[in-house]
């Protein structure tokens, strides 16, 4: 498999509430578009998913020429429709929500806002035949056709997660592996972990695999609390005490599971971004199960800047080049030959639709 392009961390104002852009210089194409993104709850430098769709929504308008973005950060999830509702009220071009849980409404913003382009990052886009959201989760309306001005950028995780399960069964002494969701109600995580078992499972159908969850809604415990996940990793290796490779799925309370994993001396798996460039100091990261974060928001804007936007749910995979694993970098030497043929395999079946993540002992979100 083609290793996923490294991802490069420029510095990111530290924020906590709208970000002002520094000087408004424009790029070679002189693009008026005002950008604006609405992050999840947590930080806009957590070193994961927040951090890296924002340096997406910069490189996009750097791309089109348009002046640097700005950002609010979402502190409370009472606040994302307010937080929204700021950029509409300065009649800002395109704005940028981060998150499953903005969906809703980021939705509703699209619907009343017609002349306003939005971009939801892991939003899979739900409505009834009024375009409004889908409490039912039938679907019945057309996204696509109701809501042409709302970009749902979804990722299948199952599939770096079933690669990611690849190397942890493959390095794994113990036969015991392990997996911290923030929140089983979020899709994105329950993914992530299925497919991480059924690659596991491939290589081992003996491996044993501990699922556990942080919180039991998508709040700041589950993804904004890295001094919690660090305790609750720190107690589940207390009770699976041979557990030897552990996969975080939990923002950036996942950097605190991965910290916990390196100070028991065993190999950690990262999510959605090149841990082993974005948290450094955990220096157990054999690879990470990778959404390429930064490209699906970046082309997504340049998509609007061209007027080549359509809207609904966009799927990115591996049949786009969105979804893979990390470098090994430093812990190349736990790679054999053999599990990267099974990994370059298992990639390129997926592509090519021979291979189904979820098909296995853990099931997808929603079968």
């Amino acid at each position: 498999m083609r290793n996923p392009r490294r991802l490069g961390l420029p510095a990111v104002f530290a924020t906590t509430a709208l970000v002002l852009s520094s000087c408004g210089v424009f790029g070679g194409g002189g693009s008026d578009l005002k950008i604006g993104l609405v992050t999840d709850v947590g930080t806009l430098d957590d070193a994961n998913f927040n951090q890296f769709s924002w340096e997406g929504a910069k490189s996009g308008a750097e791309a089109v020429g348009a002046a640097e973005p700005q950002s609010v950060v979402t502190t409370a999830s009472a606040d994302y429709q307010k937080n929204i509702q700021s950029f509409i009220d300065q009649d800002y071009d395109i704005i940028v929500t981060v998150g499953f849980a903005l969906g809703n409404d980021t939705t509703i913003a699209a619907k009343e806002n017609p002349e306003i382009n939005f971009i939801g990052v892991d939003q899979g886009i739900c409505v009834d035949e009024e375009g409004d959201p889908d409490a039912t989760f039938t679907c019945a309306g057309d996204a696509a056709t109701l809501l042409p001005n709302y970009q749902g950028l979804v990722f299948k995780e199952q599939q770096p997660g079933y690669l990611a399960g690849i190397v942890a069964a493959s390095i794994s002494e113990s036969g015991h592996i392990a997996a911290v969701g923030g929140t089983a109600v979020v899709p994105a995580v329950v993914n992530y972990i299925a497919g991480y078992a059924n690659g596991a499972a491939s290589v081992n159908p003996d491996i044993e695999v501990e699922v556990q969850y942080v919180s039991e809604a998508p709040d700041a415990a589950a993804f904004n609390d890295p001094a919690g996940g660090k305790a609750f990793a720190e107690q589940l290796l207390q009770q699976q005490s041979d557990v030897d490779v552990m996969f975080q799925v939990a923002g950036k309370t996942g950097n605190g599971v991965l910290e916990a994993a390196c100070d028991a001396g065993i190999h950690g798996i990262g999510v959605d971004v090149d841990q082993h460039l974005s948290l450094p100091e955990a220096t157990c990261i054999v690879t990470s199960a990778e959404k390429k974060l930064t490209k699906a928001v970046s082309d997504a804007i340049q998509r609007i800047a061209d007027e080549e936007d359509a809207g609904g749910t966009i799927l990115l995979d591996a049949t786009t080049d969105s979804v893979g694993l990390a470098p090994f970098a430093d812990m190349a030497d736990l790679i054999s030959e053999e599990t990267q043929t099974a990994i370059d395999d298992a990639f390129e079946a997926m592509k090519s639709g021979e291979l189904d993540p979820c098909d296995g002992p853990a099931a997808c979100f929603g079968a």
